[in-house]
């Protein structure tokens, strides 16, 4: 063979072998994960009552990394199971994983799993640890998406993980006390977590975040729940926006916690002795901004926090829209609208606390506006001397409606000596603000 004839089919076989490498490359790269299409293919595992693998445990055992579970409907009492490699768990037609009363259900101890569409109910009770329907410890990446938890002690329970994501989930619980309850969410500890879309109820608190930082809180109904709608401490730098916190004994409670964001949520129905739409206790340096506070008890009580802005909230149809203690530092409120509350602030000392108030509405506002520019030429009062003395004698609410009341207030209104001088709003609104007016504001009120 001539030496050009030999070059020439040498040439032509490297350039069929490099096109085959190509090609072989390109259907390895098409799969997930680095495996080939018929490596993917084999890494979705099926179990059902009829299939060659009958229970979840024995597909966790079998699994490899990356691998995808998929759980067919059927109920599935196999005890405590431990998820210690990254794979993905999918139900179809709900099938239910129960714990007879006796053990935790899911355990996840491995980063980026993936848990939707099962049912998980009957997790174990105790006084000494916290059974939940699923338990993440120390994990990364997590997704809990789209499953319905039933009478488990704590719902979902989150512990040093960092980067999940837990949203619209069902979550029911069946508390009577608080003592023997757990939390229907609850994070300890964690870092970048996002809730989001889940409707909880019957727990003992729906969210509880303790050492939680970084995170979003939005989109959630927590209702009647035995203690708290939402329960925060020792946190700083989450945000909560769009949540419904409704019929609890207190809305939200945020505790020893700082740099909270506080946005466009529904604080109602929380309604009855000692109940609040929110609590704050030693939160500092926080905003509290659009909220809507309609039907509670104490819309906000604020004890020992200090320097928060609270702007542009509604206070719609309270007992009392804000009770601020002496020792509630620096707060200022400020556009916000108070209509249709048995008493729009009241304070247990006459001075002390160096909160303000400054550009508010007010619904018993009988001021003027001479130079039309839409603020009061005289100040507003909110702090009604019988509301200071309802704080020295509780009883003497039967009395709220009684002449004896309307003369005090009468009083104070002609000569202002005793209410806080501080808490006065030196430039009320003589009109409503724009933003009460939206559609969003009434819409919310008619639900």
């Amino acid at each position: 063979m001539r030496l050009p004839q030999l070059i020439s089919n040498s040439i032509i076989a490297f350039a069929v072998w490099l096109v085959l490498w190509s090609l072989a490359g390109r259907a390895s790269e098409s799969a997930p994960n680095g495996t080939t299409n018929s490596q993917a293919s084999a890494a979705t595992l099926v179990v059902c009552p009829r299939c060659a693998i009958k229970r979840l445990s024995d597909a966790l055992r079998e699994a490899s990394a990356g691998a995808k579970i998929i759980l067919q409907s059927g109920i599935y009492n196999e005890g405590e199971m431990t998820i210690e490699k990254p794979v993905a768990i999918e139900g179809q037609d709900w099938p239910v994983l129960d714990g007879a009363g006796k053990n935790q259900v899911l355990t996840v101890k491995a980063d980026n799993v993936r848990l939707k569409g099962l049912v998980i109910r009957n997790s174990g009770k105790s006084y000494i640890a916290d059974l939940a329907g699923i338990r993440v410890e120390g994990a990364r990446n997590c997704v809990i998406e789209g499953n319905r938890l039933t009478d488990n002690f704590f719902g979902i329970y989150l512990a040093s993980s960092a980067n999940c994501a837990i949203r619209g989930n069902e979550i029911r619980g069946n508390a009577v006390s608080e003592v023997f309850s757990g939390n229907g969410i609850h994070l300890w500890n964690s870092n970048r977590i996002t809730v989001e879309r889940n409707h909880v109820t019957g727990h003992r608190d729906g969210l509880y975040f303790e050492f939680l930082h970084d995170s979003n809180i939005l989109g959630n109904v927590s209702e009647n729940n035995v203690r708290y709608g939402l329960h925060t401490m020792y946190s700083a730098n989450n945000h909560y926006s769009q949540n419904i916190l409704r019929a609890n004994h207190a809305g939200v409670v945020l505790m020893y916690s700082r740099k909270l964001k506080v946005v466009a949520n529904r604080f109602e129905d929380n309604w009855g002795p000692a109940c609040y739409g929110a609590l704050l206790k030693d939160l500092d340096e926080s905003e509290l901004e659009r909220n809507l506070f309609f039907h509670n008890s104490v819309a906000l009580y604020a004890d020992d926090a200090n320097r928060n802005r609270v702007a542009n909230n509604r206070f719609y149809n309270n007992g009392f829209a804000l009770r601020i203690m002496a020792n509630a530092n620096g707060n200022v409120f400020s556009g916000n609208l108070f209509e249709a509350n048995s008493f729009d602030v009241t304070t247990n000392w006459s001075s002390g606390s160096t909160s303000s108030f400054d550009g508010n509405y007010w619904d018993d506002y009988r001021g003027y506006d001479l130079n039309r520019d839409g603020i009061g030429d005289v100040p507003f009062w909110p702090v009604r001397l019988f509301g200071l003395l309802l704080e020295e004698y509780p009883q003497a609410i039967v009395l709220l409606r009684s002449p004896f009341a309307e003369l005090l207030d009468a009083a104070e209104q002609a000569i202002p000596v005793l209410t806080p001088h501080n808490f006065a709003d030196q430039k009320p609104l003589i009109a409503r603000p724009p933003w009460s007016k939206s559609q969003t504001s009434k819409s919310a009120l008619a639900q």
